[in-house]
């Protein structure tokens, strides 16, 4: 029986023969699409009296949310941090060659840089659902240059900046504009940061905790489209009883736990002691991201951290620009950057300069370094960073009437398809689809992404 045309003119389509990752738990239940929306059947059947117009067989594969990465900094010769006429350009070479990774949304992150690469490319970059062309875009993550020097990572030195002068119209003499902003990571020990997190939360900004970041809940009233949704502290020496502070000020993520921070110590544990403070206000979550790579965090410190608070881990990959490349020398903002085998490096030092893992990488090592469950290692790469940005009701999850941004995976979550509003955007596999009516199910590849490897 077709879907009924009255309500709509929508194909319906509908997933069966998988395990659903809905309500923490996969399931086998099907999956039932209209208009790129997660639809509820029950309403389907008894108050539409419809049915699916479109039949997929997914051979008992998993479906689970579309992951989201809120902390990339380009990959496949891409560097988001370069002051440039074609940023766009690049976060949709970017954006398309994630896909396959099953990477549905991002957040393009630009590290520290002068002044004129904010102005530059900043306002070259859209907020955006994704679609055939590749990944949308859900913000843009800033992570510096209010960092602290002494943990600077591979920041460069000379571009670092403190609030010291002018405090938050500092901030927004350096960065040109807050619109379109989700993340901005920054050292909670600095002079005025406090003030600083205080003015962005006058400016509507819903501040989570962990590792400074803040997360909008509403526009910026006192500027021109404030829309940042979280500010995060980081490359930081603070104490925990600084971290605590800036969580109290509205922060509530911690970028890249145990990288370019303080260690833990029994006396004073530092950032790493939020994920267990008792100062953490009523209601609030401390949220930190996670380089799952097998490089930057010990599997030991990953298990650590899941253990002591997996309600707030956030996968992220910290991928450069080298992400999809051959080892090489390569670029990450104002640095060279050296890969060797999987390690990125500073030219020239040990310092480790970010990522070229993607996220099903991540996802994998995640789930066989800490013994998680399947559900628990998937929804650090989607549900866990959807609530980080406060769009949970309509990302990183299979919920009824979210958006159906969501991707199929074998048992060893190698990503098999991935999908967008409903549409098949990527896949290395011939599934089985049958059609009661006649429906333009369209099918739309993103480019191999080994295509753009370097000679």
């Amino acid at each position: 029986m077709p879907s009924n045309k009255s309500v709509s003119d929508a194909p319906i389509v509908q997933f069966s023969n998988c395990r659903i990752l809905r309500d923490h738990k996969l399931q086998w239940e099907d999956l039932w699409v209209r208009q790129g929306k997660i639809l509820n059947p029950e309403k389907l059947f008894f108050d539409e009296k419809g049915a699916a117009d479109v039949h997929v067989d997914c051979q008992g594969r998993i479906i689970a949310p579309g992951f989201i990465d809120v902390q990339i900094n380009g990959g496949f010769g891409v560097d988001f941090s370069q002051e440039t006429d074609e940023a766009g350009d690049g976060i949709s070479l970017v954006a398309r060659n994630i896909l396959p990774h099953g990477v549905t949304s991002f957040c393009p992150t630009i590290v520290t840089s002068p002044s004129s690469v904010y102005h530059k490319v900043l306002p070259q970059i859209s907020v955006e659902d994704g679609g055939s062309w590749g990944a949308g875009v859900l913000g843009i993550h800033l992570e510096g240059p209010y960092i602290s020097a002494e943990k600077k990572g591979a920041h460069p030195e000379h571009c670092l900046r403190s609030f010291s002068k002018g405090g938050f119209s500092e901030l927004l003499d350096t960065y040109g504009t807050l619109d379109k902003v989700s993340i901005v990571t920054l050292a909670p020990e600095m002079e005025k940061s406090g003030e600083v997190i205080e003015e962005l939360v006058k400016c509507g900004i819903c501040v989570s905790v962990g590792a400074s970041i803040t997360e909008v809940c509403k526009r910026c009233s006192c500027y021109k489209m404030c829309n940042i949704y979280s500010l995060s502290p980081g490359h930081s020496v603070a104490n925990l009883s600084q971290a605590e502070d800036a969580v109290k000020s509205g922060a509530s993520f911690i970028t890249h736990l145990f990288n370019a921070m303080l260690p833990f110590h029994h006396r004073d544990p530092g950032i790493v002691g939020l994920l267990t403070s008792d100062q953490i206000p009523a209601g609030r979550t401390v949220y930190y991201g996670m380089i799952a790579d097998g490089i930057h965090t010990n599997p030991a410190a990953l298990r650590i951290a899941h253990r002591a608070h997996p309600r707030g881990l956030v996968l992220v990959t910290d991928a450069i620009t080298a992400m999809g490349l051959r080892p090489g020398r390569h670029t990450l903002g104002q640095q060279e950057i050296l890969i060797d085998g999987f390690n990125a490096y500073v030219a020239g030092t040990h310092t480790l300069a970010g990522s070229i893992a993607t996220m099903d990488m991540c996802v994998r090592h995640f789930h066989e370094a800490t013994g998680c469950t399947v559900e628990e290692a998937l929804e650090a790469a989607s549900l866990h960073p959807a609530q980080l940005l406060g769009v949970q009701h309509r990302k990183g999850t299979l919920d009824f009437g979210a958006d159906a941004d969501f991707i199929q995976l074998d048992d060893s979550l190698n990503v098999k398809a991935t999908y967008i509003a409903g549409e098949e955007v990527y896949s290395s596999l011939a599934m089985s689809v049958s059609e009661d009516c006649a429906v333009n199910w369209s099918r739309c590849f993103p480019m191999d992404y080994h295509s753009v490897l370097m000679p």
